[in-house]
């Protein structure tokens, strides 16, 4: 493979310059898929493809949070194969993220580690950004937007942080994502507290019905993504907030501050992503899939290396799932791959459709 051959040059870069390196060449990119707007050939495979919260997904691969920051690839993604992406996570205000170096490979373990700290140009910046390329063309695929808190907000002004970005992220949404789980904005863990999460929850919701009218648009499915390292009873009570507060569904998981059976010896801080987080965030899929049932459909997002890897996170209860640190080790290819691969697993346990996996080891 090409990127195989390459990747040892890649990492031969510091991790962020690497990933500017390559999203200079994915820049230059949207800038000619822009105006066509058009799914590529062989993105819909009707096995795979799903209708969830009102949208069409072609294929349950998607791009995590994290990747396209400042959304500036958004037309890009479907070329290579997602059936959705998520772009973010975006902040009410502009800022800067944490001090450099804040990003770590661990080869030996497939791993990376990230205190990035919500680095993005702000909300009103890349709604500019996304309104001049939506004039051209939308995505053919669905968009999530995944927002955060800003640096500077105190946890008791979350809600209008949230309410801003929403504000001037609105038109360009298919679905909201409510980040409150990353650990490396002080506090912003807290937000998954049962009072915190239902006033968060209520405000947005009630944001979210004035926006629609104001647009003349459906309601945005709003999603919560929840960490890995919460307990059970913190995610029952995740699911019932989202059950009342009218959340659309889940992504399960987030990055994790643990360090359990790592190869590599580190003692930096942030966020743990890859190969180690795989088994742990399969169970907190299967534990919020016993919980809310089909109600709150699931996004698994932790350790997708492969085709297995994503229908382990589907037999556990996610209808859909995303990759971030699996395409930094395994190419830009993955996401075909392992729809490609879905395929194959489904035919072999004789299902006919994603839809009817979805669970079945729960």
């Amino acid at each position: 493979m090409i990127y195989r051959a390459m990747r040892p040059l890649l990492f031969r870069l510091d991790p962020e310059g690497a990933h500017n390196l390559v999203f200079g060449g994915l820049a230059a990119a949207e800038r000619v898929l822009a105006p066509l707007g058009v799914a590529p050939p062989r993105l819909r495979q009707a096995v795979l493809e799903q209708q969830l919260w009102g949208l069409t997904f072609p294929n349950p691969v998607g791009l995590a949070a994290g990747l396209d920051k400042d959304a500036r690839a958004p037309h890009v993604w479907s070329h290579l194969g997602f059936g959705f992406a998520e772009l973010g996570t975006i902040t009410a205000e502009a800022q800067p993220g944490n001090p450099r170096p804040r990003l770590f490979r661990l080869p030996a373990d497939g791993a990376l580690i990230n205190r990035m700290g919500f680095n993005n140009s702000g909300a009103t910046a890349v709604a500019q950004r996304l309104d001049r390329l939506w004039r051209k063309a939308p995505p053919a695929i669905p968009i999530g937007i995944n927002l955060g808190k800003s640096r500077l907000t105190p946890l008791a002004a979350a809600a209008d942080d949230y309410v801003r970005s929403l504000q001037r992220l609105f038109p360009f949404a298919s679905y909201v994502v409510i980040n409150v789980s990353s650990p490396n904005t002080p506090g912003l863990r807290d937000l998954q507290e049962e009072r915190h999460l239902a006033a968060l929850l209520a405000v947005l919701g009630e944001q979210n019905a004035a926006l629609a009218a104001v647009h003349r648009q459906p309601l945005r499915p709003l999603l919560i993504k929840v960490a890995p390292d919460l307990a059970d009873e913190a995610l029952a009570t995740i699911v019932h907030v989202a059950r009342e507060g009218g959340a659309a569904g889940l992504i399960a998981t987030n990055t994790t501050v643990r360090r359990d059976g790592l190869v590599t010896s580190t003692s930096e801080s942030g966020g743990l992503s890859g190969a180690p987080l795989r088994e742990r965030a399969t169970a907190v899929v299967r534990t919020l899939h016993r919980l809310a049932g089909p109600a709150l459909p699931i996004i698994g997002v932790g350790g997708i290396f492969s085709a297995a890897d994503a229908y382990a996170k589907i037999r556990a209860g996610a209808s859909l799932v995303q990759i971030y640190t699996g395409m930094i080790y395994e190419g830009p290819g993955l996401a075909r791959r392992i729809s490609r691969g879905l395929l194959e697993l489904l035919s072999r346990d004789g299902f006919m459709h994603l839809r009817d996996a979805v669970g079945v080891d729960g």
